[in-house]
C-alpha cells in the first residue's frame, strides 16, 4: 500500500464522511440507497433511501442526531463519526486501516493482555499501525534501498 493511501484521509462534511465509510465498509461494491435504508432497518434504525442519496449528492449537510444515528447503524460504527467536528473520526479511520491490513495479511494477529470487552483502545490502535508503517519503511528501505545509496520514494 502507498503511504499516501494509508494516512487519515480529509473528512470534513458529512458527505466525505459517508462516502468515505461506503468505499471501507463496501469495497468494490455499488451501493444503493434502497440498500443501506434496509440494512439500517434491519438493524433497528429509520432512514429513507431518497435521504441516504440526498447525503451522498453532498444536499443534506446538517442531519438531525436521529439520521446520525442510522447513519452509525448501518455503517456499524459509532453515530458520532458523522458529526461536525467530531472527535472520533481519527479513531474510526484507524481501526479500518488496522481491519484492512488484516484481510490483506499485513497484520497476522493481535494479543493484547488486561483488555476488556471493548478491545484496543484507540490510542493503543493508532500506536500498533504507527508501528506497522515504520517497520513497513525500514523493510522497503532494506529490499530496494541498498544499491549504492539509491532509495525507493
Amino acid at each position: 500500500m502507498d503511504s499516501a493511501e494509508e494516512r487519515t484521509p480529509e473528512l470534513r462534511t458529512l458527505q466525505q464522511k459517508v462516502e468515505y465509510m461506503v468505499e471501507e465498509t463496501f469495497p468494490g461494491q455499488k451501493i444503493s440507497g434502497r440498500f443501506f435504508a434496509d440494512l439500517v432497518r434491519e438493524r433497528g434504525g429509520s432512514l429513507s433511501h431518497s435521504y441516504f442519496s440526498n447525503i451522498l449528492a453532498g444536499k443534506v449537510t446538517q442531519p438531525s442526531e436521529d439520521i446520525l444515528k442510522a447513519l452509525g447503524l448501518g455503517f456499524g460504527v459509532d453515530w458520532r463519526f458523522f458529526k461536525e467536528e467530531s472527535e472520533v473520526v481519527d479513531d474510526v479511520v484507524a481501526g479500518l486501516q488496522f481491519l484492512a491490513m488484516r484481510r490483506t495479511g499485513e497484520i497476522s494477529g493481535v494479543a493484547g493482555r488486561g483488555l476488556d470487552e471493548d478491545g484496543l483502545p484507540p490510542e493503543l490502535l493508532q500506536f500498533a499501525l504507527s508501528l506497522l508503517e515504520d517497520a513497513k519503511g525500514r523493510q522497503g528501505a532494506a529490499d530496494g534501498g541498498g544499491v549504492h545509496g539509491e532509495s525507493e520514494q
